[in-house]
């Protein structure tokens, strides 16, 4: 493992391009997401990148595909709207799947 790749619109895809990323999966529903992040598994992707909007529409399909694993390390992003308003912590996720430890604020 030690690639990165992005799911994500044709502009997100096209921007992570441009900036070198090879590994890129255009997704525009939560059908078309489910089915890109399971082919980066297959893959064996270290980084999958992924914007909020469509990370929140499969939430419970990555939880199941990666469980408490540390890898592949999920990157949410905002797309070119901007921030979702359901987001998560991303930072206290990672930390509760790396070290099994919930931070509370």
């Amino acid at each position: 493992m030690s690639s990165v790749a992005v799911i994500g619109d044709i502009d997100i895809v096209s921007g992570f391009r441009l900036g070198g990323v090879k590994r890129a999966e255009i997704a525009n529903s939560a059908e078309e997401a489910e089915t890109a992040f399971d082919k980066l598994l297959d893959e064996e992707i270290s980084i999958i990148i992924i914007t909020q909007v469509l990370a929140n529409e499969i939430r419970d399909h990555i939880n199941r595909k990666i469980g408490s694993s540390v890898l592949p390390m999920i990157i949410e992003i905002p797309d070119k709207d901007g921030s979702s308003e359901g987001s998560s912590d991303q930072m206290a996720d990672l930390i509760k799947r790396v070290i099994g430890v919930e931070m509370v604020k």
